[in-house]
């Protein structure tokens, strides 16, 4: 005779497929309609506008040399780009490297503005866009610590051809790593692509965020404490324009011993400008209705509400656990079993990260990276 649901036990299932039910629906609905699709979009493989890219580092001795030499040997017109690295007020010798660099490669437009003190990415990229050159058009933002391919930058900037398009962000696959954070990344990768071609997506990635400057020129960039690479986007998709994760373009992360802290302050970011960015869009008056608040609208509640239902569930079956339900046991054994499956621990992951950071959240709010 099988064991029988408690009251509890009957509340945890249901929220417990609410939870994982409502992405999986979604995820293969966007992959069916959406990820195999045309753009349609008016791209030119050949338009090569001037491109500024802006590198905020802080503590990035280990890195930005290798990051400046990667940059160095992307296949686009030399001529046609600069790079502005921000210093943080780092203290490993990073401006050092940077001014060796320079020095040693002056074929290449590049400069270096030091901060006096460390007060966040977003205030290091409003410093780097203090000196843009008058004739730049596209604004890449990176990080100091990842790698792109060769044809990188040329394959983001051919979308800015068609003048719909705000805002690219290359996909991104994590070095040497045989973990989940690929399957992560796998999984993400796609949706965001699948709603890039149905509009826009929400949630972009610092290490290649392009931004077209003209629109930053009228509209302005979003200027609130947590804004990140992924409301800077968002901010011009609100205003009208396409926001796109594309799949030709491929950057390369770093997995170190920073990793939770990365993506909990990135899960931190992300829950304070669903929350906020809407709400400030509209107070700036650049609001224009699209199918992106649809999208928005899914993402929020995927980011917001769905990890509780998971954590809620999970409580009530230890709750009738300890009362003595065996459904309860048996539930929390096979959860705690599918983890040695790859798609199924990715997931339960990332729900982690979102639910310590909106715990976080409640206590402090971080606004400066480290490197510790």
């Amino acid at each position: 005779m099988p064991p029988e649901l408690t009251a509890l036990d009957t509340v945890a299932l249901a929220l417990a497929l609410i939870h994982f039910t409502t992405p999986l629906t979604y995820y293969y609905y966007m992959r069916r309609k959406y990820l195999n699709k045309p753009w349609g979009l008016s791209i030119n493989p050949g338009f090569q506008p001037r491109v500024t890219i802006i590198i905020p580092t802080y503590m990035g001795a280990k890195y930005i040399a290798s990051r400046l030499d990667n940059i160095r040997e992307q296949n686009y017109p030399s001529d046609k780009v600069e790079i502005i690295v921000v210093d943080s007020a780092s203290s490993d010798g990073t401006r050092e490297i940077v001014e060796k660099w320079i020095k040693q490669n002056p074929d290449v437009k590049a400069m270096l503005i030091t901060e006096p003190e460390r007060r966040g990415k977003l205030s290091a990229v409003l410093e780097g866009l203090k000196h843009l050159s008058r004739d730049s058009e596209i604004i890449v933002l990176t990080d100091d610590d990842c790698l792109w391919e060769a044809n990188a930058l040329q394959s983001v900037v051919k979308y800015f051809s068609d003048p719909s398009v705000g805002v690219v962000s290359g996909s991104i696959r994590y070095l040497k790593n045989k973990g989940v954070d690929n399957t992560y990344r796998e999984f993400y990768n796609k949706i965001r692509v699948a709603e890039s071609k149905w509009w826009s997506t929400p949630v972009h990635n610092g290490p290649l965020l392009a931004l077209r400057r003209s629109i930053l020129d009228k509209i302005g960039i979003p200027y609130f404490p947590g804004a990140d690479d992924s409301a800077f986007a968002s901010y011009i998709a609100f205003a009208g324009y396409r926001a796109i994760q594309v799949d030709d373009v491929w950057v390369y992360e770093p997995v170190a011993g920073r990793q939770y802290r990365r993506m909990v302050r990135r899960a931190t970011h992300l829950l304070t400008y669903f929350t906020s960015l809407k709400k400030y869009v509209k107070k700036q008056g650049v609001y224009v209705k699209t199918r992106f608040d649809r999208i928005w609208h899914i993402e929020a509640y995927l980011h917001i509400f769905n990890p509780f239902l998971l954590a809620v569930a999970v409580a009530l079956l230890i709750a009738s656990a300890i009362m003595g339900s065996t459904t309860a046991i048996i539930l929390l054994i096979t959860g705690a079993i599918l983890l040695a499956i790859k798609p199924y621990r990715a997931w339960i992951q990332s729900q982690l990260y979102l639910l310590i950071a909106a715990f976080r959240s409640l206590v402090a709010r971080e606004e400066a990276w480290s490197r510790n």
